[in-house]
């Protein structure tokens, strides 16, 4: 995607629709010029076209999300990637974050096996490395391209990693962090019960946010890498409750 794409996904996150003339007024291009990215983004799955408007898709589709913030997310990947050392083994969830850190990996480490229950990150980077991607079996849910389920408890058993590396829709000092989604949430659980660390990958925004399911995590040592966006009380909170922070 190019920058003017990038720009519009960002305004629909933030509106949810808007209308081609007020997307080429924001952007200083034509309404001919619109249209033609708002077409390759239809093309993709990420946006729906009504009359004269442009709306995003399904929440979950993750071409949509990787862009929202890219700049950001591609930063927190980079630094999450340096945790890992060519060879090891290691477990990511379904996420933004996560599948730019599964790239990063691609462009950076060697012989490594990722373990996850993202079709999507599977997919994502196909012929960029000659990694072993092992994929957890589990009820597949179309827009994230995730494997849910009790399947992925029972595959997850047969493996024990050092690092987990999960994204969040949103945190609150009484529930921690949050996903919108039951059953990615329990998948989320299963899997960490197989890993010595936890590692949450979110843009600082996420902070202001919550979702409806808590993930359940505060049994585990916890590490957070975000931007530096994030307010100095959320970082205080985060260690007050033994959750090391970085920021880049």
């Amino acid at each position: 995607m190019n920058k003017r794409t990038n720009q519009i996904l960002e305004f629909l996150t933030i509106e949810n629709k808007m209308e081609v003339s007020q997307l080429a007024e924001k952007l200083g291009v034509s309404q001919v010029t619109v249209r033609k990215d708002l077409d390759e983004l239809e093309r993709q799955g990420i946006i729906v076209r009504e009359h004269g408007f442009a709306c995003l898709g399904s929440a979950d589709n993750l071409h949509g999300r990787i862009a929202y913030h890219y700049e950001a997310k591609r930063k927190i990947a980079k630094r999450a990637a340096q945790l890992i050392a060519d060879g090891e083994t290691l477990m990511i969830e379904s996420g933004s974050c996560c599948a730019l850190l599964a790239e990063e990996l691609a462009l950076s480490k060697k012989d490594l096996t990722i373990i996850t229950n993202s079709a999507f990150i599977a997919a994502y980077i196909r012929g960029k490395s000659n990694f072993q991607l092992v994929l957890l079996g589990g009820i597949y849910q179309q827009d994230a391209q995730v494997l849910v389920g009790p399947m992925v408890r029972q595959c997850v058993e047969d493996f024990y990693v050092r690092h987990f590396f999960v994204g969040t829709d949103g945190y609150s000092r009484q529930t921690g962090f949050t996903n919108r989604d039951q059953m990615r949430a329990q998948a989320v659980r299963d899997m960490a019960r197989q890993a010595e660390h936890i590692v949450i990958l979110t843009e600082s925004e996420k902070f202001i946010h919550h979702g409806v399911v808590p993930l359940n995590l505060r049994d585990y040592p916890r590490t957070v890498i975000t931007d530096s966006q994030i307010p100095q009380a959320t970082i205080d909170s985060l260690r007050e409750c033994q959750i090391d922070v970085i920021t880049i």
